[in-house]
């Protein structure tokens, strides 16, 4: 569980609680300052291959052994999607660009508290496919066989990029097949 604020980070009083409006907040009298709680912002990348998605095998807690889009946190003073790809080439070796946003989503964890999860449509440009420090492995799968997946947002949000690209595979497929839709 993530741990509570306990000292005001300036001059390092005892927090107390105190009202804003109607919500609770942690609060330094001497400082006069409120300390606010906000979610920690996620970036995952959907990285395709033959229409099928890279995933990586996580080495670490949380969900250690399953599988998840390549992602992490983003760091202070650094851009979301500089975040995202960031950790695609920490984790995968591979050097990407955005292609688009896919989706938004909150969601909540025993060890970090709020989370807002980010993931973008990204393009593998260059680099070496390798798995990193904190990967056990790394493969792409088949959208309707992917393995058990670390976590809800991934899901989420592969389903809302196939859900996205279905009409324009539909009409990429019958341009092969001579098919005219």
């Amino acid at each position: 569980m993530k741990n509570k604020r306990k000292y005001c980070s300036n001059c390092s009083k005892e927090l107390s609680s105190k009202n804003e409006g109607d919500t609770p907040r942690d609060y330094c009298e001497k400082c006069n300052v409120y300390y606010y709680d906000n979610p920690l912002p996620v970036a995952s990348n959907i990285v395709m291959k033959d229409r099928e998605i890279l995933l990586v095998k996580r080495k670490n807690a949380p969900f250690k052994g399953l599988w998840c889009l390549p992602m992490g946190f983003a760091e202070s003073g650094e851009s979301i999607e500089s975040a995202a790809l960031r950790e695609l080439v920490e984790e995968t070796g591979i050097i990407g660009k955005i292609v688009s946003l896919v989706d938004v989503s909150s969601g909540n964890s025993d060890m970090y508290g709020d989370l807002l999860h980010l993931t973008f449509e990204t393009e593998w440009t260059g680099g070496v496919l390798m798995a990193g420090d904190d990967a056990l492995a790394l493969n792409f799968f088949p959208f309707g066989s992917l393995p058990d997946m670390a976590f809800r947002s991934n899901v989420d949000a592969i389903e809302k990029f196939i859900s996205s690209k279905e009409e324009y595979w539909t009409i990429l497929d019958s341009f092969s097949t001579g098919d005219m839709v």
